[in-house]
């Protein structure tokens, strides 16, 4: 089965994107296009196929495709975020997944969530209460995805934006995290603490590689020293937005049967 991941591309009003837990300071668009596309660069070069949701100009933060949805196994859980403006998101997002044969459900008011503060590893999913994403969200998520087999978990969070502006797991499930902005490092069985914030954010790329941000390279020296192989991207642009490498892909690790069965059928 071919690795496959969503991407969006960036908005042209990108500096317009939201910030909540740090200074706003000016983006360069223009260096953020490039950027984006050194990141699908990185993501094609490692195998895996990307399929980019059509874009949308009018929403500033639509490179963020993560918040978009939570994807466990055949099922797409449409998110919807307390961030009335990125709510217009979704509809995009929603029609690619629907076309490649994934079952759709939603979060519903009086629920919020983001995709951004949801960690998954194997079957246990810690979902972030945050500013984004509420209590009735996370039950909600529970009722979605606990019938397959998920055991999903409610963690507050209260320095960051996202749960994934925190913490990220690595291909054997340890959670890393730069401490400062971590609420509960005791959350986690294994917590491996990073010296950068950056170095909080990777992407699983396959059981050995991690993509990670070019801000964490005494990070990148640890996770190397652990044995992992690392792909670095520059994405300083969106930084400035509170975004970091996982915030800008989806990944679909399972095809679901109907997609399988249309391509059987040549359809």
């Amino acid at each position: 089965m071919a690795r496959r991941v969503l991407v969006r591309q960036p908005s042209r009003r990108l500096a317009e994107g939201l910030v909540t837990h740090i200074d706003r300071t000016p983006v360069d668009v223009d260096l953020a296009f490039t950027q984006w596309k050194s990141y699908v660069a990185a993501l094609r070069a490692e195998g895996w196929q990307t399929i980019e949701v059509e874009p949308a100009d009018d929403c500033p933060d639509v490179a963020f495709v993560e918040d978009t949805v939570v994807v466990y196994g055949d099922l797409a859980v449409i998110s919807r975020s307390a961030a009335d403006q990125r709510r217009r998101e979704t509809a995009g997002t929603e029609e690619t997944l629907r076309g490649l044969g994934y079952q759709i459900e939603r979060i519903e008011s009086p629920g919020t969530l983001d995709g951004g503060d949801v960690l998954k590893d194997d079957n246990r999913v810690w979902v972030g209460i945050s500013g984004r994403t509420n209590r009735a969200g996370v039950d909600q998520l529970q009722a979605h995805l606990g019938p397959l087999g998920a055991d999903v978990v409610g963690v507050p969070i209260s320095k960051v934006l996202h749960l994934k502006s925190a913490v990220t797991a690595l291909p054997d499930g340890t959670v890393t995290g730069y401490p400062p902005l971590v609420d509960d490092p005791s959350v986690w069985p294994s917590f491996f603490p990073v010296p950068e914030e950056g170095g909080s954010h990777v992407v699983i790329l396959d059981p050995e590689t991690v993509l990670m941000a070019a801000s964490a390279p005494r990070s990148r020296d640890l996770f190397e020293a652990r044995g992992l192989r690392t792909v670095v991207v520059d994405i300083s642009e969106y930084e400035k937005l509170e975004g970091c490498v996982t915030c800008l892909s989806v990944r679909l690790r399972r095809s679901p049967a109907s997609h399988e069965l249309a391509s059987q059928r040549g359809s």
